[in-house]
């Protein structure tokens, strides 16, 4: 192979993991600009430096161990007025214990190995271990609220229901369709929306919380079997996303790292 395809191929190696990693900087960082920065200035560094990739390791952990060298030395915290909705979430978040978050969106969300997990922190899996157990216990502790889940299987609203509420949330209800969904929203306010993408009468879960954004500004966690198609960078799009099929795991980490980011009138902390 010539230098001109390595380069090539390197660049599409590279590309098909993307998603996966702006994925991941949302939802430490809880917006899809702010992280989508930091997804910018990580692809920077490799093109200035590819020596992180002289190795056996995947492509997908050496990317996400490129960003996370930026995180821990700019990263973690939120340069912003105290009393802001990212300046309250900071504050919240430095109640936890550091990089336990990290390790567990890296974990449950992008189902990373330990060992991976270690080397992307460039820690041991014993460290990542008791991260991830932090991570849940002081999550949990921290913040409750209220979530409008959107979807049109019963048996996985019933799953989604009996998660959310585990973590010591409330559920205002749950909508089937687009139109069920809009007259929950104005029924009962909710702090975070839980969305299905395609709805009962073959509705788009993506138009009924457009719509309801529209008198509401709460995070929402979109569920879909096609996260990269939501990752594209070519229109405003959702911070928080989990993949079907989800692990309960997966659900409760993103429903915690999401209340971090609600509104701060509606919150109980």
């Amino acid at each position: 192979m010539n230098q001109s395809e390595a380069e090539v191929n390197f660049s599409e190696l590279i590309a098909a993991e993307l998603p996966y990693l702006r994925r991941y900087t949302r939802a430490l960082t809880g917006s899809q600009a702010r992280g989508d920065k930091y997804t910018v200035a990580t692809l920077e560094t490799i093109l200035k430096d590819r020596s992180p990739f002289d190795n056996d390791d995947p492509v997908k952990v050496n990317l996400f161990k490129c960003f996370h060298a930026i995180w821990i030395t700019t990263g973690q915290m939120f340069a912003e007025p105290e009393d802001s909705l990212r300046g309250r979430a900071q504050g919240l978040l430095a109640k936890l214990t550091a990089n336990s978050r990290e390790a567990l969106l890296l974990r449950t969300i992008e189902e990373f190995s330990l060992d991976n997990i270690a080397k992307i922190m460039q820690t041991d899996v014993e460290e990542v271990r008791d991260l991830i157990s932090a991570a849940n216990t002081e999550l949990a502790q921290s913040v409750t609220g209220r979530v409008m889940i959107i979807e049109d299987e019963p048996i996985i609203a019933a799953d989604l229901t009996a998660i959310v509420t585990g973590l010591g949330h409330e559920v205002t209800g749950v909508a089937r369709t687009h139109k069920e969904a809009v007259a929950l929203g104005k029924e009962a306010p909710a702090d975070l929306i839980l969305a299905d993408i395609q709805l009962a009468d073959n509705s788009s879960g993506i138009d009924a919380v457009n719509d309801l954004l529209q008198v509401m500004d709460v995070p929402v966690i979109f569920i879909t079997a096609f996260p990269e198609r939501l990752l594209t960078g070519d229109r405003p799009e959702p911070a928080f996303l989990i993949s079907k099929p989800f692990h309960e795991a997966q659900v409760q980490s993103a429903v915690s790292q999401a209340m971090f980011f609600a509104s701060t009138q509606t919150l109980k902390s």
